[in-house]
């Protein structure tokens, strides 16, 4: 599974921690992305993603996920404050609630690259999605 990440943040130092969480654990991070035109325009290039829901052009958040994961294979993770405003997460493994922990979202990389790892009760998968129970 590819091991690219693209965050899809509008909050820069919330960005800048997930990036430096991903690249210390040996991740590659292709873009950070704070709106619906840049995330969909770096998803082709990237095997997951972590999403929050509000971003710089409304609560796209979740039409994103949406679509990068229709449209490009994507693996999404939510990462928010508001996971009510979510809706279904389709196209979504789960979540993560802010504030998050390092461990929590190296759990979320690990599950979107079917890479073996520790259980973590901060990311909640969302119901009936197999390979976010796994």
């Amino acid at each position: 599974m590819c091991k690219t990440a693209l965050i899809v943040e509008d909050e820069i130092f919330v960005a800048l921690d997930l990036e430096r969480i991903l690249i210390d654990a040996g991740y590659e991070v292709a873009a950070i992305a704070a709106d619906s035109e840049s995330a969909l325009k770096a998803a082709p290039d990237c095997g997951f993603a972590f999403v929050d829901v509000n971003l710089r052009d409304g609560p796209t958040g979740p039409t994103i996920a949406r679509r990068i994961a229709a449209e490009h294979g994507i693996k999404v993770v939510f990462v928010t404050a508001n996971p009510s405003q979510i809706g279904d997460g389709d196209g979504a493994l789960g979540y993560i609630r802010k504030p998050f922990s390092e461990k929590a979202i190296l759990a979320a990389a690990a599950m979107a690259t079917d890479v073996d790892a520790p259980a973590n009760d901060d990311v909640v998968p969302f119901p009936g999605r197999v390979d976010a129970a796994e």
